[in-house]
């Protein structure tokens, strides 16, 4: 059987009848991740060119509890599993996933429902722990915050062909960005994706995967801080619609399929979004801005992509190479163009990481990161990370 169904069927799917064993004992897992980070010390990180994200997962310096994670699951019945993910933060929990998925519905179609992290794109659908670098890629935290959550239901039908081809369309309240607690009529979905998935083994060492996605949002007054023309801070309420498509690509190796002694990843994903509507700049006269409440039409096209490549060289030694790059693209700020301003700045980051993993239970791992995605701000950063995991934890994706 080909590898990706493999990951998709060991990741996704529970045996139908295994409820029994499950229904007062479900799996819990506990996943202990913290971090030392050496940085510049910058009040506020904002991505030049780009509206702020709402959704991220923190980089705050030296030592920090950063991400860590409890997650619960169990088959419900002979028709549902369910599973739940509180992230803990420092001084803060969240829940990040909570959601049920159907058993058993036949012809390869699932459906989950609740809060879950979109199938849109290839990282979107990995926690932080499974991340191959300490922090996400620049592209998702400019454009989603960090990953993007829906809180709605999914539908996905895995065609019984012989080459892996998934397909997926999801419709969700679409309150996290790119969306807005606003968003969406109050019958109605502010959020709605939509992707397709393709793989295959070239042979017994190769295979790959790729992805085309979209994701349509619809925020009704989505607050942003920026700096207006005089520097000072100032409120943006945005309305309008918000629209991105994905591109994404995967290629692995490991020799013989087996990728315990040696394996190598290439990974690659490309953004574009587009968002048109109504911004308004609030008064902030008071503090001496130069915004006076002016709404006027905001027209943006915006883009960005990484590019990474992960090699184990040796059993549980890995080196990896991850390279950001963003396009702020064009940007209409209509009646506002006179009070914000807006940069042709190409934010880049590189990033050159080593991790040890003494068992598939835990990983310590240095990072190096040169961080220029402010405009006159290079930011050379140290990371060392720890990721340990307490009790059964499902397989990854491919």
């Amino acid at each position: 059987m080909k590898r990706i169904a493999l990951a998709i069927a060991a990741c996704c799917a529970a045996p139908v009848g295994a409820a029994e064993n499950h229904s007062f004992n479900p799996d819990i897992s506990l996943i202990l991740q913290g971090r030392y980070l050496n940085a510049e010390d910058i009040a506020e990180r904002h991505i030049t060119g780009f509206l702020p994200a709402g959704h991220d997962h923190g980089s705050e310096r030296g030592f920090s509890l950063d991400h860590s994670e409890l997650m619960l699951s169990a088959n419900i019945d002979q028709a549902f599993r369910g599973q739940a993910n509180f992230a803990v933060a420092d001084g803060e929990v969240e829940i990040e996933e909570a959601w049920f998925q159907t058993l058993g519905l036949g012809q390869g179609f699932t459906v989950k429902g609740g809060r879950f992290l979109s199938g849109i794109g290839y990282s979107n659908e990995q926690h932080p722990h499974a991340w191959d670098f300490a922090d996400q890629s620049l592209v998702y935290q400019a454009l989603f915050g960090a990953h993007l959550i829906q809180d709605g239901v999914q539908l996905r039908w895995l065609t019984p062909t012989t080459t892996f081809i998934e397909f997926g369309v999801e419709a969700a309240r679409g309150q996290f960005f790119p969306g807005a607690e606003a968003g969406g009529d109050k019958n109605g979905a502010g959020s709605t994706a939509a992707f397709v998935h393709i793989g295959d083994d070239w042979n017994e060492s190769h295979s790959w995967r790729a992805g085309l996605s979209y994701l349509h949002a619809a925020p009704k007054a989505r607050e942003s801080h920026l700096e207006d023309a005089s520097e000072t801070e100032a409120l943006t309420v945005f309305s309008g619609d918000s629209n991105t498509w994905l591109v994404d690509f995967v290629w692995k190796w490991a020799p013989d399929g087996n990728s315990r002694e040696r394996n190598f990843k290439l990974q690659a994903e490309y953004f574009q979004r587009e968002e048109k509507g109504e911004l308004t700049c609030a008064d902030n006269s008071a503090d001496g801005g130069v915004c006076n409440d002016t709404t006027g039409r905001y027209n943006a096209d915006q883009s960005g992509f990484y590019a990474q490549a992960v090699y184990q060289f040796m059993p549980r030694w890995r080196v990896g190479y991850r390279y950001d790059r963003l396009d702020s693209g064009t940007v209409d700020f209509g009646a506002n163009a006179g009070l914000l301003e807006h940069t042709d700045y190409q934010p880049t980051r590189h990033g050159l990481m080593l991790d040890y993993s003494p068992s598939e239970f835990s990983r310590l791992r240095l990072q190096l990161t040169r961080d220029e995605s402010m405009r006159g701000v290079t930011d050379n950063q140290v990371t060392l990370q720890y990721a340990m995991s307490l009790g059964a934890h499902g397989a990854h994706r491919f």
